[in-house]
């Protein structure tokens, strides 16, 4: 079976499921104590400008089921190499006017989801509709329209969509 096809038994493709559950995740895991931990960390937060971390139910709830997850893509990516990464919205705490910046464009608030550990220097980040992007220095990037979309686009490195201003 190619790795980007669908089991019966399993809500992601058999590649993207394989790497969740060997980074710890199993259908049904959810930490909503360590989740709400994350959330009050990045509510307490005020950048030296006097920005703050909006948080929303989207994000606690991928937060409590991926939360503290370092995943690694198994192989080879589709279209661009996987990076490994890390749900851990800790990691875009000083990213706070960044993050604004991203939201005020979209016309959406937008939280810290994690980051990609494998030298990019990317944050994850998630909106309150539960859309997933990326930030780097090359760019915004939407990752997917949800967070199983997301990963599946960042394990089996598929080409993710640039934001622009033309849409």
């Amino acid at each position: 079976m190619p790795a980007f096809e669908r089991t019966g038994s399993t809500r992601f493709p058999v590649a993207v499921d394989s790497a969740l559950r060997k980074a710890g995740w199993q259908q049904g895991r959810w930490d909503i104590q360590q989740a709400e931990i994350w959330a009050d960390t990045l509510r307490a937060h005020v950048s030296p400008a006097g920005h703050r971390h909006t948080v929303s139910p989207a994000a606690v709830e991928a937060w409590a089921e991926f939360g503290g997850l370092r995943i690694s893509a198994p192989g080879p990516g589709r279209h661009i190499a996987p990076t490994p990464l890390l749900i851990d919205p800790v990691r875009g705490l000083h990213l706070a006017r960044t993050l604004a910046d991203l939201g005020r464009a979209l016309d959406t608030e937008i939280c810290p989801l994690g980051a990609e550990t494998g030298g990019t220097g990317a944050t994850l980040a998630i909106d309150g509709e539960g859309r997933v992007y990326s930030v780097d220095h090359t760019g915004d990037w939407f990752l997917g329209p949800d967070i199983d979309q997301a990963l599946t686009t960042l394990i089996t490195g598929t080409r993710p969509a640039r934001l622009s201003v033309n849409g």
